[in-house]
C-alpha cells in the first residue's frame, strides 16, 4: 500500500509562485515514475509532469514546461512541482501519482496509487 499526501496549495494571484510537495509512504518504496495531474473545474484531470525514479528523466507537459519543475527527493521520500509565473488557467486540484511505466507517465491509467489532491487558485 502507498500513501501520498500533496501539500502548499493556496489562493495566490497571477505571476506569483507555489511549490507543492507530496510525500510518499509505502512498506516498501518502488515507484517508477511520480506524476502531477490537475484538474480544473468542470474539466477532465489531465497530465501536468512526471519523473522517474531518479528524478534523472522528466516528462512535463507543453504548456507549462517553461513554467513548472517536477522533482524528487528519496531520501525524504518527497516529489515536488515547482510552479511559477502562475496563470488563473492553472487553477484547480493538483494531485501525485504513483505509476507503473515511464512510458506511459502521461496517462492516468497508468497511476496505481493517488494522493487526495491539494487545491490551487490564481487570481486575475
Amino acid at each position: 500500500q502507498v500513501e501520498l499526501v500533496e501539500s502548499g496549495g493556496g489562493l495566490v494571484q497571477a505571476g506569483a509562485s507555489l511549490r507543492l510537495s507530496c510525500l510518499v509512504s509505502a512498506r516498501t518504496l518502488v515507484t517508477p515514475v511520480m506524476g502531477w495531474f490537475r484538474q480544473g473545474p468542470g474539466k477532465e484531470r489531465e497530465f501536468v509532469a512526471a519523473c522517474n525514479w531518479f528524478g534523472s528523466a522528466t516528462h512535463v507537459e507543453e504548456s507549462v514546461k517553461d513554467r513548472f519543475t517536477i522533482s524528487r527527493d528519496n531520501a525524504k521520500n518527497t516529489l515536488y512541482l515547482q510552479m511559477n509565473s502562475l496563470k488563473p488557467e492553472d487553477t484547480g486540484v493538483y494531485y501525485c501519482a504513483s505509476g507503473r511505466s515511464w512510458t506511459n507517465s502521461h496517462r492516468t491509467d497508468n497511476y496505481d496509487y493517488w494522493g487526495q489532491g491539494t487545491q490551487v487558485t490564481v487570481s486575475s
